[in-house]
């Protein structure tokens, strides 16, 4: 289930989960891409996880789904509004999955799916991802596929350095070891891309914070 990045077992995960997005920018994220709020949305794979419990918050009506590939739902035609998924869910682009995701979507339905970005201190710790090459590139998947990105830059935050050293350390090993030595405070910087995309492929214009995440590809 993609209540965190990565998968770790219970007790850590926990502790992740505690750590992960304190200030809630991913849900603010999805809320200036979709819109979310008051809006039927279906979420892949992420039940019980803090961003389902920010889109309760929201008035979301929300649904969910486990995650399969290739993505495929047994909602009528046009019955959401939004359809997230959050790191297991639309691993790339897929035209069969963009075909169901536009079925089910209503005019002007958005697409938004959540992944890691790198160039970040989490980054250091998991080493080479696809998150972290191809698919953020120009020439990547996503942003040839008619999706644009939004980067939001986030943390893991901790409550001192001896907890984050400790879960680092247990977590990860050797490279938790190197990457806590390396860090002044307690929290680990962490950068998540959203794709976005509407419904049918249409290409809106780029917020700000599009062009900004653009812009530093180059």
């Amino acid at each position: 289930m993609s209540n965190l990045p990565l998968p770790l077992i219970p007790e850590l995960g926990a502790r992740l989960a505690t750590a992960l997005d304190v200030e809630g920018k991913i849900a603010r994220g999805l809320e200036a891409l979709g819109p979310v709020a008051g809006r039927d949305v279906l979420l892949v794979d992420a039940a019980g996880s803090a961003v389902a419990a920010a889109l309760d918050d929201l008035g979301s009506r929300v649904e969910h789904q486990s995650v399969a590939a290739p993505f495929r739902s047994a909602l009528a035609d046009g019955s959401v509004d939004a359809i997230v998924g959050l790191w297991s869910a639309f691993r790339g682009v897929d035209a069969t999955e963009l075909a169901e995701v536009d079925r089910i979507l209503r005019p002007g339905g958005r697409l938004l799916a959540v992944h890691d970005y790198g160039r970040d201190d989490v980054s250091r710790l998991l080493g080479e991802r696809p998150e972290y090459g191809a698919w953020s590139h120009r020439t990547g998947p996503f942003l040839t596929g008619g999706f644009r990105v939004r980067v939001l830059h986030c943390f893991w935050t901790f409550d001192s350095m001896e907890a984050m050293a400790g879960f680092l350390a247990e977590a990860f090993g050797e490279a938790g070891v190197a990457v806590a030595a390396t860090l002044k405070r307690p929290r680990l910087s962490y950068n998540v891309a959203i794709y976005h995309r509407s419904r049918g492929g249409a290409v809106d214009a780029p917020g700000a914070g599009d062009a900004a995440a653009i812009t530093a590809r180059a």
